[in-house]
């Protein structure tokens, strides 16, 4: 594997158009920490705070070690121009929210919530979710308590730890998205 350069630049020709597949690894220096591979390029990113776990469950704080589809990209449209991607495209409107309470039916379901103290909310006063990608995880079927909300998003300063999800920094959404392919995978490893 080549090694991942600190800067996350990828050179000409380093990333082709229609990539099937995503690879994160884990650091080896600090498991809250990793690298996504895309093609020949290689981009540092925040790992959950429990590192990549294989028996995930909610509020355990790990990234789940999976090949995940990506499902769809959410943007926040008063913040962002429209992201050129070939995945399915949807705005975040204020009424967006995950649900993550493993009691609801609707568990690790997006839902119709009015903005308040309820759920994963994808508007957020920060600017981690004004660009996340959907992951299939545990959606196909959905188990109780076995994880919701698990996204690709905007990194924190420093590549502080996430929730369970993969953050990166927005360059990296901007030079990856419009070359995915529509049924890419991201493999967690």
């Amino acid at each position: 594997m080549r090694k991942c350069d600190q800067a996350g630049g990828a050179g000409p020709g380093e990333l082709r158009r229609g990539l099937i597949r995503l690879r994160v690894v884990r650091s080896v220096h600090d498991r809250r920490k990793g690298f996504l591979i895309a093609g020949g390029a290689c981009f540092p990113c925040a790992l959950g705070r429990s590192g990549i776990i294989v028996a995930k469950r909610e509020g355990d704080g790990g990234t789940p070690r999976a090949t995940l589809p990506l499902r769809r990209v959410f943007y926040r449209a008063d913040r962002l121009p429209r992201p050129q991607t070939s995945l399915i495209l949807r705005r975040i409107s204020p009424r967006d929210a995950w649900c993550d309470d493993s009691a609801d039916r609707r568990y690790n379901r997006l839902i119709d919530q009015p903005p308040g103290e309820a759920e994963e909310r994808l508007t957020r006063e920060d600017h981690l979710y004004d660009v996340v990608v959907e992951m299939g995880w545990n959606d196909a079927p959905v188990i109780r308590g076995r994880g919701s909300a698990i996204f690709w998003h905007l990194a924190r300063p420093g590549f502080t730890p996430t929730a369970g999800c993969v953050a990166v920094e927005s360059h990296v959404f901007r030079k990856l998205l419009p070359r995915l392919a529509r049924r890419c995978v991201m493999e967690i490893r």
